[in-house]
C-alpha cells in the first residue's frame, strides 16, 4: 500500500483546513507520482477530493461566521461556468501530443505538469511574501475584481483540476480586502462548488475507482479537520510562510522530474 500517498493526502487536507489553499495544486502530483494515476484521470480525482474536503471545511467555517456566502455565490456564477465549459468542451479537444521538438513529442501530460510547477512557484511567492493590507469586513465587492478573479480561478480549476485557492486567497485578501480568516472560509466554499461541478461533468466519460477514491478522500477529510484545529491555534501568516516554502520544494521536484524525463529522450 502506498503509505506515503495517503500521508500526502492527509497533508493536503491540513493545507486546505489551515490556510484554505494548496490542496488542489498538490493533489494531482500526488495522484500521478505516488499513486501512478494517469494525469487526466488524476485531475478528475483531484476535483472530487478537494471538492468534498473543502465543503466540509466551508461548513465548519460557516459555523464560526467566517464564510461570506453572498460573495461566494456571485463568484461561483462566473467561475463555475468557466469550469463547466472547459471540462465539457475544451479538455476533450486537447490532443495528447501538442507539438514536436525535433522528432520528440511534447505531450499534454508533460505540459500540464510543468504548468503545475510554475503555478506552485507563483503561489509560493504570494504566500511567502508578507504584506499588510487594509481589510474591509465582507470585502469591497468590486464587480470587476470578482469577475476577473472568477474567470482566472475557473480556468485553473477546469483545466488542471486544481481548486484555485492559491489564486483565490490572494484575490480575496489583496483585491477584495477580505480579512484572512473570512477569505479562507469563503475560498473553501467557492473551491467546493467549482470542484464538485467539474467532477460531475467528468463522470460522463471518466472511469472512477470508487474504492481507491474513497480511501484517499477519507485521508484528506481527516487532514482538513486537523488543519481547522491547527488554524485556530497558530498565526495564519506563519502557516502561509511555512506552506509556501513547502510548495517551492514540491514545485522543484515536479519540474525536475518532468524535465529529466523529457531530456532523457534526447540522450542527455
Amino acid at each position: 500500500m502506498p503509505v506515503f500517498g495517503y500521508i500526502a493526502c492527509l497533508l493536503i487536507g491540513v493545507s486546505l483546513g489551515s490556510i484554505g489553499a494548496g490542496g488542489g495544486i498538490l493533489t494531482v502530483p500526488v495522484m500521478v507520482y505516488l499513486f501512478h494515476v494517469p494525469v487526466v484521470l488524476a485531475t478528475s480525482y483531484s476535483l472530487f477530493i478537494v471538492g468534498l474536503t473543502s465543503l466540509l471545511g466551508a461548513a465548519s467555517n460557516y459555523r464560526q461566521s467566517n464564510t461570506n456566502v453572498r460573495v461566494a455565490g456571485l463568484f461561483c456564477l462566473v467561475s463555475a461556468g468557466i469550469v463547466l465549459l472547459i471540462r465539457s468542451w475544451l479538455l476533450p479537444l486537447i490532443p495528447n501530443r501538442l507539438f514536436f521538438i525535433g522528432k520528440v513529442p511534447v505531450t499534454w501530460s508533460l505540459a500540464s505538469m510543468i504548468l503545475f510547477a510554475v503555478l506552485l512557484f507563483v503561489s509560493a511567492s504570494v504566500m511567502i511574501r508578507r504584506r499588510e493590507e487594509p481589510v474591509v469586513a465582507g470585502g469591497d465587492r468590486n464587480p470587476f475584481h470578482l469577475i476577473g478573479s472568477g474567470i482566472l480561478v475557473g480556468g485553473v480549476t477546469g483545466l488542471l483540476g486544481a481548486g484555485g485557492g492559491f489564486i483565490l486567497i490572494p484575490s480575496l485578501v489583496l483585491l477584495l480586502r477580505f480579512p484572512v480568516k473570512e477569505a479562507i472560509g469563503t475560498s473553501l466554499l467557492i473551491i467546493a462548488i467549482n470542484s464538485l461541478l467539474g467532477f460531475g461533468m467528468d463522470l460522463r466519460h471518466m472511469p472512477v475507482d470508487w474504492h481507491f477514491l474513497g480511501w484517499v478522500t477519507v485521508a484528506a477529510v481527516a487532514g482538513i479537520l486537523l488543519g481547522i484545529a491547527v488554524a485556530s491555534r497558530v498565526d495564519g501568516s506563519r502557516l502561509k510562510t511555512v506552506f509556501g516554502w513547502f510548495m517551492v520544494g514540491i514545485g522543484a521536484i515536479v519540474l525536475t522530474k518532468e524535465l529529466v524525463g523529457f531530456f532523457s529522450i534526447f540522450g542527455y
